[in-house]
């Protein structure tokens, strides 16, 4: 079992920054990829970021690719999420994901969650 537990996430201006950090306890030894979903209320768990453990091969959603940045501390068990250039568009519910033994493509192939962290970019 893993436990995932975010941080970092506040109230900022259109164009500033934040860094959510995201810390995995427990069986941490069999977690491949961490990384982040947002979601906004009423609307569907979207794809933000995510990095792979052993290569660090990481890649973005189309919304945050150039803006944002994944990286990961393996000794720490804990992935950061850069954000730059922050947009209203961007205010959301931030989830931290993990799986065990993929590269997960969507929500549904996530085996753990973190709680959430909120973002909110005002105009």
């Amino acid at each position: 079992q893993v436990q995932l537990k975010e941080s970092g996430g506040g109230l900022v201006q259109a164009g500033g920054s934040l860094r959510l950090s995201c810390t995995a306890s427990g069986n941490t030894f069999s977690v491949s990829t961490m990384g982040w979903f947002r979601q906004p209320p009423g609307k569907d768990r979207e794809f933000v970021a995510r990095i792979r453990s052993r290569d660090g091969y990481a890649n973005y959603g189309d919304s945050v690719n150039g803006r944002f940045t994944i990286s990961r501390d393996n000794a720490k068990n804990t992935v950061y999420l850069q954000m730059n250039s922050l947009k209203p568009e961007d205010t959301s519910l931030y989830y931290c994901a993990a799986t065990r033994t993929h590269f997960f493509t969507d929500a549904s192939g996530v085996d753990y969650w973190g709680q959430g962290t909120q973002v909110t970019v005002s105009s």
